[in-house]
């Protein structure tokens, strides 16, 4: 059985972290400095090789001492740290920033001590990787000190024994007698050796998430981040280091993703000697902590991978991790149900008689779960009100039995039943805001901003969560529901909360996300059983975090089909299939106007967990029979699709192709995705290679019957299908290992 090891050699002062697949070592230098010295492949052992070079920089000061014991061939500036502090010789980006009651800023944390256990420890009230038995992972948990400040931070690395993963936090302790700062806490620094390397982000916006970009490091500081109080459509928590010849199929690359779900901050410097320091953690623009005496604060989580097998490697191992030690419940391995909701076909003008002839034309498809959509609470006819008044609008259902009636009408056609929330928003037009005003995000004597017509509750209060539990519960406890889609429509604004101090307002934003994950953990306890989908205006919390507690998330907003190709590719980097909802919309597109065949909106939506996003009252019957051959196709192949191992093979952003593959773990079930973008007058012929596959298998194509050689179809290749018409046309080929 695999293991991770945790070694101290007392003679080289050194830490080694190793499994079967990677190596993590640091070392112990001059003046107790936690130095880095590698992290990548395993190696059996550490003689030296990286220990760092005395040479005399220019203007990079030395470590204070009396006159004359001071090395002027040693300096901070220059040497590959694990935690760099501030203003006391290292001018690079600082891992953490305290700001002391006199005021002074700097930092300068020194070796103290060490701990191994085995397992993990538990963040409490945040999210995070998790083991089932503590002989699959070690920790170790390294002291530093700044006697200055009279504060702690513990570094904690935990090391998987079968995965190539590390995870990464800190733990930042107040020692003295008087309150300090924090205003800069990294969850991770990682420094490393001169090296030619690129960096993929995954910028976006709303109907445009994760889109994937990659540029060269050059000297200097390049930074990907968010500020907007969630993870955010613009950049996602998720970067990947690699050498400039990386592929999807072999090099080194180095995944950093952040288990949060709010503002974070990945800075890349690339300082003057071309070595590179990656910092990440909380965005540090507008944050502050106050720490008391004996207090502490705990940073979120961060994942670290590293493949040697390219970029399909490194996302095979998150692709696990989250899925079977991020992901939770009972939710957690279950085939996903395909859903429709209501929204698409009636907006907020729906009535009993209108659902049930919904319901009548889904439950013959092959339907498995209806939703009901914005509009079935409070007074809520429009966007502009009622958000905050969680209890049934009972007019609107009256006549088919309320909410409660509904569900059994869904559950009599044997289909789940699913509702629609947003619950950390309100309207100013409901009775919440009417009782409770100061529950908004706001600033005393300066105008609130509204986006969509609403604001952000201030969820960093306790009373303002409890009481929005309070009215979740009281209509779950009553109706049954099967699936709850959690939805967050706007970003924050006016951030200061009426009940913290002038001094303490840089806690409101992580305050508020501690705020949602307590929401949600108490929901999710109460309520095993309800599959709770997340959604944020699309994909604009799409993270680690929020699948701690949702094992899937509403991808995108925009379900055009060809840009949902390069959306479900970006998002494929980092995050499993099982986590990435899909769905077919009707044409012309709601977002971009465009027509694409129902044959190619399907395709691209079974990608993913798939649904349907239209009104299937105005389906022709060849449309409908065409559903049920979708819907027949993805019951025949969901698992394998959910929870198979998934490659990327044709690249969208850099050709006029995409193509993925879905392998099952033991190379039997095979499904390959083709997608041409443009047509052309001279139609190049093209050849999509599979990869993973059992070289000396015999796999035959479910369609016509051929036979090919794994090692066939991986290096030799199979024409795709040129005579097919048109823009934006697919094809799907299902092997199986004979």
């Amino acid at each position: 059985m695999a293991k991770a090891d945790i070694i101290f050699d007392q003679a080289q002062q050194i830490f080694h972290l190793r499994n079967e697949k990677i190596s993590y070592i640091m070392g112990i230098s001059e003046g107790e400095i936690l130095t880095h010295l590698y992290f990548g492949r395993r190696i059996s052992s550490y003689h030296g090789t990286r220990d760092y070079l005395r040479y005399e920089r220019g203007l990079s000061p030395n470590l204070a001492g009396a006159p004359g014991q001071v090395d002027r061939h040693y300096s901070k500036d220059v040497l590959p740290q694990e935690f760099a502090g501030n203003q006391t010789g290292d001018f690079r980006s600082p891992a953490i920033i305290i700001k002391a009651a006199d005021g002074a800023l700097a930092t300068d944390f020194r070796y103290d001590s060490w701990e191994v256990f085995a397992g993990k420890p538990e963040l409490v009230g945040l999210p995070q990787a998790y083991v089932k038995d503590t002989n699959e992972a070690q920790t170790l948990a390294i002291t530093l000190k700044d006697k200055t400040l009279q504060a702690s931070v513990i570094l904690y690395y935990t090391i998987y024994a079968e995965r190539a993963v590390i995870t990464r936090s800190t733990q930042v302790i107040n020692n003295s007698e008087n309150i300090f700062y924090i205003e800069k806490v990294a969850s991770l620094q990682l420094d490393m050796p001169k090296r030619d390397m690129d960096v993929i982000s995954f910028p976006g916006s709303q109907f445009h998430e994760r889109q994937v970009e990659r540029q060269k490091l050059r000297q200097g500081i390049t930074e990907f981040g968010s500020r907007r109080g969630a993870s955010s459509h613009h950049m996602n928590p998720f970067v990947i280091a690699v050498d400039a010849t990386t592929t999807e199929q072999s090099g080194e690359a180095y995944g950093i993703q952040l288990v949060y779900s709010g503002n974070h901050q990945f800075t890349f410097e690339k300082d003057y000697i071309d070595q590179i320091r990656l910092v990440s953690g909380i965005n540090e623009d507008g944050f502050s902590w106050q720490l008391k005496p004996n207090d502490h604060f705990q940073s979120p989580e961060a994942i670290l991978v590293y493949s040697d097998a390219g970029l399909n490697g490194m996302s095979q191992t998150y692709h696990h991790l989250l899925r079977e030690r991020v992901a939770r419940g009972q939710h957690q391995y279950q085939d996903r149900p395909i859903v429709i909701n209501n929204w698409e076909a009636t907006y907020f003008d729906f009535n009993a008689q209108k659902i049930e002839d919904i319901l009548d034309e889904a439950a013959p498809l092959g339907i498995e779960m209806f939703v009901l959509d914005d509009g079935w609470f409070g007074q809520r006819d429009d966007d502009e009100r009622s958000l905050g008044d969680w209890y049934e609008y009972t007019s609107k259902l009256a006549d088919g039995g309320g909410l409660r009636g509904l569900s059994e009408k869904v559950h009599a056609k044997n289909m789940k039943f699913g509702l629609w929330f947003e619950p950390e928003m309100i309207s100013k037009n409901s009775d919440l805001y009417q009782q409770h005003p100061d529950y908004a995000l706001q600033i005393p004597n300066r105008p609130m901003s509204l986006s969509r017509d609403q604001y952000v509750l201030d969820f960093s209060r306790p009373e303002v969560v409890e009481n929005i539990y309070q009215q979740m519960t009281a209509i779950l406890d009553r109706v049954p529901i099967d699936y709850i889609k959690w939805d967050m429509n706007r970003h924050m604004t006016e951030v200061h909360s009426a009940i913290l101090s002038a001094d303490q307002q840089g806690e409101v934003s992580h305050r508020y996300i501690l705020g949602v994950y307590n929401l949600v953990e108490g929901l999710t306890t109460r309520y095993p059983e309800i599959l709770m989908e997340g959604c944020s205006s699309g994909g604009g919390r799409f993270d680690a975090g929020m699948l701690y507690y949702f094992p899937q998330t509403w991808t995108s907003d925009s379900t055009d089909a060809a840009e949902r190709i390069k959306i479900q590719y970006g998002t494929t980097f980092g995050y499993p299939v099982s986590n990435m909802t899909a769905h077919v919309a009707a044409v012309p597109n709601p977002q971009t106007q465009r027509h694409i065949s129902l044959k190619t909106r399907g395709d691209v939506a079974s990608s993913g967990v798939f649904g349907y996003e239209l009104n299937v009252q105005e389906l022709t019957q060849g449309e409908k029979d065409l559903v049920k051959e979708q819907i027949a196709f993805y019951k025949k192949h969901r698992h394998l699709i959910q929870f198979g191992d998934f490659y990327r093979l044709k690249n969208p952003f850099t050709s006029n192709e995409a193509a993925w593959e879905f392998v099952s773990p033991d190379g039997s079930d095979v499904l390959v995705y083709h997608f041409r973008m443009l047509a052309s007058g001279q139609q190049p012929f093209t050849i999509t290679k599979l990869v993973n596959l059992i070289p000396d298998g015999v796999y035959v194509d479910q369609a016509t019957g051929e036979r090919f050689t794994g090692d066939e179809l991986m290096y030799v290749g199979r024409y795709d299908d040129p005579t097919q018409a048109g823009d934006y046309v697919s094809q799907v080929r299902s092997y199986y290992l004979d």
